[in-house]
């Protein structure tokens, strides 16, 4: 009995030797993005192609306002280097910004327009994929002008068509394409453009446009 009244005691005395040893729990406030890096202010730089300069003096303020007033991203044009400066500041809310806002700059530098190439702040699931006509099929010549004429029909039918039945925006500069979208939607509207630089009349690409985005429709 004696032996059974000493070991319980021994174990009332031991729990709360153990809870006096518990330090108490931290609270840390977040950090901040300018904390993240150390203090280290982040950049980013875009350069502006010789066609593009003029399109971005005539948009300027379009571009500036969402990243400096939202995305609160502090934004310069190096007249003499030629290219877009885009650095954190003590209050940007997330350090992810800064690379939205590059991409953002350099959608329009491919040729997207503002309108478009905007979305690209306010959503995270959106990609630009760019290739070539050269990286389908090698062609050279009329055949190569032909396949560009496919690619946007007559008065640019056939991109818009491509546009809106795959929800992306499509910009065709000489032999590069660029698509602007989701990842599922880039792959239809690659898949469509391929078919057309191949040699597919537009009305076979039409029909099977139709049909997948008949099932994606269905999916969702």
């Amino acid at each position: 009995m004696e032996s059974n009244q000493e070991a319980s005691s021994m174990e009332v005395e031991t729990v709360p030797s153990e809870a006096k040893l518990l330090p108490p729990k931290p609270k840390f406030e977040p950090l901040k993005p300018h904390e993240m890096s150390d203090g280290q202010v982040q950049f980013r730089k875009v350069n502006v192609p010789p066609h593009r300069y003029t399109p971005l003096k005539k948009a300027w303020m379009d571009i500036y306002t969402p990243i400096y007033e939202q995305m609160k991203i502090d934004v310069r044009m190096n007249l003499k280097a030629r290219r877009v400066e885009l650095k954190t500041r003590p209050d940007t809310p997330d350090i992810s910004n800064l690379q939205k806002c590059a991409d953002f700059v350099h959608a329009f530098m491919l040729g997207f327009d503002v309108i478009d190439a905007i979305a690209l702040l306010r959503l995270d699931e959106l990609y630009i994929e760019s290739f070539e006509i050269k990286d389908v099929k090698t062609l050279r010549g009329d055949h190569l002008s032909r396949a560009i004429g496919r690619l946007s029909g007559k008065g640019g039918k056939t991109k818009f068509a491509i546009e809106n039945a795959s929800k992306t925006r499509i910009v065709i500069a000489d032999t590069k394409i660029h698509i602007l979208g989701s990842f599922a939607n880039i792959k239809i509207a690659r898949d469509s453009l391929c078919s057309l630089i191949l040699g597919s009349p537009a009305g076979k690409m039409y029909s099977k446009l139709r049909a997948v985005t008949a099932r994606l429709a269905e999916r969702f």
